[in-house]
């Protein structure tokens, strides 16, 4: 029986935090005219659709530190959280379609990319409101403890009221030091 994951990172252009990736095999039962693109959803409705993916899918997590995107770049740590997300899954899909137009190298797997593939692929779409949901809750937490940047609101992106902040409070620990503006200010 072959079957099918959907991968999709988030969270490649804030200036904070991990990148997320979800890697998501759906059940058969699952309504999938109701996966759409995370970036087209209101919080509200991926909040609901986060919990009904997850009990109708066998889904998984994996994620890049603030510290390996500084190591590795962008890119690779996106890679390395769609990697760790795809070997958590309790079961080996035949075939794994991921999101863009790279691959994370793994062994043993099929992997195909599909550019825009959180459009056209309900799994892949999954993927995306999964890991959307997850990172803003992580972002949401850590707004609560840097409540002057406004992360509950941009999650973390290079909004007008976070770049004010950082040049008024500084640079924290979450910050990604390689991003612009961060490492001009350093």
């Amino acid at each position: 029986m072959k079957i099918l994951a959907g991968v999709d990172e988030v969270g490649r252009g804030s200036l904070i935090g991990p990148v997320y990736a979800a890697a998501v095999i759906l059940n058969k039962s699952i309504n999938k005219k109701l996966l759409k693109d995370s970036k087209s959803l209101t919080k509200n409705k991926r909040e609901e659709l986060d919990r009904y993916i997850k009990e109708n899918s066998i889904w998984a997590i994996g994620q890049a530190s603030t510290k390996e995107i500084e190591t590795i770049n962008i890119l690779h740590a996106s890679l390395l959280a769609m990697k760790r997300a795809i070997l958590k899954l309790n079961k080996k899909p035949s075939l794994i379609l991921v999101d863009g137009n790279k691959l994370p190298y793994l062994k043993n797997y099929k992997l195909e990319y599909v550019i825009k593939g959180d459009q056209k692929i309900p799994s892949i779409s999954a993927a995306s409101i999964i890991a959307k949901v997850s990172r803003d809750r992580f972002i949401t937490k850590l707004s609560k403890q840097f409540n002057k940047y406004g992360w509950d609101t941009n999650s973390g992106y290079g909004t007008k009221e976070h770049l004010r902040a950082i040049n008024k409070f500084g640079i924290t620990k979450y910050h990604r030091k390689t991003f612009s503006p961060i490492c001009d200010i350093l």
